[in-house]
């Protein structure tokens, strides 16, 4: 194994909150059928611009594993759902999904239902989608209603973030054009904005901004926001429900506004700092440092630097997250996220505590959270246009969550898995003498112009952009000032070998701050040819990295080894990649992780994500 990865809305009706002593309400047909009749197999639609506004997805399921799996996590998940017949909307819960006699069992409290005749159109929330199905032939018992697995499912999602409650007595105080104030409930937050319940007759018009809004939460520390009226639906009640997109004023605000959303959308997991020591024993506990062939007693003297940067992460939001499951026994798991660099960030570090969590929690819900957690945080970041993970293909549930989803996605052209070997090198090699003709030299602008021109024929864009590899992100600027503002080391160096002055090959080296990863994935070498021989060269090259590394206190770095070079010992007989989706993704990415842990636990084997 590897030192990577291995291992809510109701429905959309109307964004108001209904009468939950209501059994019906009215609702407006949407037909599976207004796509245009693009819903073929296999094919979605969806917006990919984050700036646009809602993220609206279609896709038709057929395939019978996904079909049972998503209605499994919809139950899971408490089985919110409606049931529509005659332009009425009744609600109804999906209790459960019997394999066995291929049926569902649903509960709707509206008698008068079991009077109607069939089909029916239902429909049932997931994570951050809808289900919809259409209900040939069933049978009722009561209020038990029992129905036949389907065929087809259609999933709907139509924002990019999910919304969810916030903690109690949280409200919004409004100032108005006419210089009154609002105080009013909020409803529900998410990472691109809130809703909040206007009173009778009370009215704000869609496209109005109001600069100086103040969220008054529980903990008593206000959050200053500008707010843009987006839209305003009435209820039944009379009353209506008002969303708004917000921006946080200043540094303070944003920390408060992130640390809102988050505890809110997340609840179970704790990311401020405070089970950082904790985190280091249940990495030596669950074997995490027992990777690739290393032992606990290797990564001691990176301990006092992990303790002290994790204590940090919850002041560092733009930059990282160090998520944690805590339960009675200590701390059950740990995933974190961090961004390297300027519109990627990395999901690492999962380590989990062998045996099994207190009951009622399952391994399945804690690997869910933790990935809600990290994923979402990333959400949060207007800059997220990456998301990346060195992965082990060997894992079956890593290949189910990441490889899985990178290849059902595959032809949106907005993923990538890459293979590639991880080498740990040491530095305390001695030096050897290049061969005659041959220089090593930071590279020139005429030579870092020929390496992006390289790099954009030999890897894809999604590879350039994410790892700041295209021509104008070359230099890391914008990624490593980012972290040196924060008092944390980041750095590319770009070195390139030459013989008689021509360029043969080139090295991009990196540095990070130490404690960003025990297995120090930020010090890392990736090695380009130039010209077509560049044996000697990329060996000339691994041994300047040794000095360069060693003159930054390093005594290892990790060789990104994605071609060429077999001198070196690899991971064991792991078989790593580099694991890319596009930021639009994340939603769905999220939604197929709900699928693959609700219901079905991982193997033994599972145990570890870097």
């Amino acid at each position: 194994m590897s030192p990577h990865l291995w291992t809510h809305d109701l429905i959309e009706e109307t964004r108001s909150k209904l009468d939950p002593l209501a059994d019906t309400v009215p609702y407006e047909r949407v037909s599976p059928s207004s796509t245009g009749g693009a819903l073929l197999r296999g094919e979605a639609q969806s917006t990919p611009d984050r700036a646009s506004g809602p993220a609206r997805f279609h896709e038709e399921l057929v395939e019978p594993e996904r079909i049972q799996l998503a209605l499994m996590t919809a139950a899971s998940l408490g089985g919110r759902g409606l049931l529509r017949r005659n332009g009425r909307a009744t609600r109804l819960v999906l209790e459960q999904v019997d394999l066995k006699s291929r049926c569902l069992r649903w509960r709707c409290a509206a008698l008068a239902e079991s009077e109607g005749s069939l089909p029916y159109e239902a429909e049932v929330a997931g994570y951050n989608s809808v289900y919809r199905m259409r209900l040939q032939e069933g049978t009722w018992e009561g209020e038990q209603l029992r129905t036949p697995l389907p065929d087809r499912l259609v999933r709907v999602r139509h924002r990019l973030y999910r919304r969810v409650s916030p903690p109690p007595a949280t409200r919004l105080v409004l100032p108005l054009h006419s210089g009154s104030e609002w105080e009013r409930e909020v409803l529900d937050v998410s990472f691109g904005g809130l809703g909040v319940r206007l009173l009778p007759g009370e009215r704000l018009e869609p496209g109005w901004v109001l600069s100086a809004c103040v969220l008054l939460t529980e903990a008593g520390k206000p959050i200053h926001l500008r707010a843009e009226i987006r839209h305003v639906s009435v209820t039944a009640e009379g009353t209506s429900v008002c969303g708004l997109r917000v921006e946080p004023l200043t540094g303070l605000d944003t920390e408060r506004w992130r640390e809102l959303v988050t505890r809110s959308l997340c609840p179970a997991t704790r990311t401020d700092g405070s089970l950082v020591e904790p985190l280091w024993q249940l990495f030596i506990d669950s074997g995490y440092f027992n990777l690739a062939s290393h032992s606990a007693e290797w990564f001691e003297d990176q301990r006092a630097s992990f303790l002290e940067l994790g204590r940090r992460a919850a002041h560092l939001p733009q930059l990282m997250c160090l998520a944690a499951w805590p339960s009675a026994r200590g701390v059950e798991a740990t995933l974190a996220s961090m961004k390297p660099y300027q519109s990627l960030w990395l999901v690492h570090q999962l380590a989990k505590r062998p045996g099994s969590a207190p009951s009622p929690i399952t391994t399945g819900r804690i690997l869910r959270d933790l990935y809600v957690r990290t994923v979402e945080h990333a959400q949060g970041d207007p800059g997220f246009r990456w998301l990346g993970a060195y992965i082990e293909g060997t894992v079956p549930f890593v290949h189910r969550v990441h490889s899985g989803f990178a290849r059902r996605m595959a032809g949106t052209g907005r993923t990538l898995l890459l293979p590639l070997r991880m080498v740990d090198v040491s530095c305390a090699e001695p030096r050897k003498a290049l061969p005659v003709g041959m220089t090593l030299g930071p590279a020139t602008p005429f030579e870092q112009a020929l390496l992006a021109r390289k790099l954009a024929r030999l890897r894809p864009a999604s590879y350039l952009e994410a790892l700041d590899l295209s021509a104008e992100s070359l230099e890391l600027e914008a990624a490593a000032g980012a972290w040196r503002e924060a008092g944390l080391e980041r750095e590319r160096h770009i070195l390139v070998a030459r013989h008689q002055g021509r360029p043969l090959a080139a090295a991009v080296l990196e540095v990070g701050q130490r404690g960003a990863n025990p297995f120090r994935l930020l010090d890392a070498v990736r090695l380009f040819p130039l010209a077509p021989e560049t044996g000697e060269a990329r060996e000339a090259l691994l041994d300047a990295a040794r000095q360069w590394y060693a003159s930054r206190g390093r005594d290892t770095f990790v060789f990104m080894q994605e071609d060429g070079l077999n001198s070196h010992v690899a991971h064991g007989a792991a078989r790593p990649y580099l694991w890319l989706i596009a930021a639009e993704l994340a939603p769905d990415f999220l939604e197929h992780i709900h699928t693959q842990t609700a219901g079905r636990l991982p193997t033994s084997a599972e145990k570890e994500l870097s």
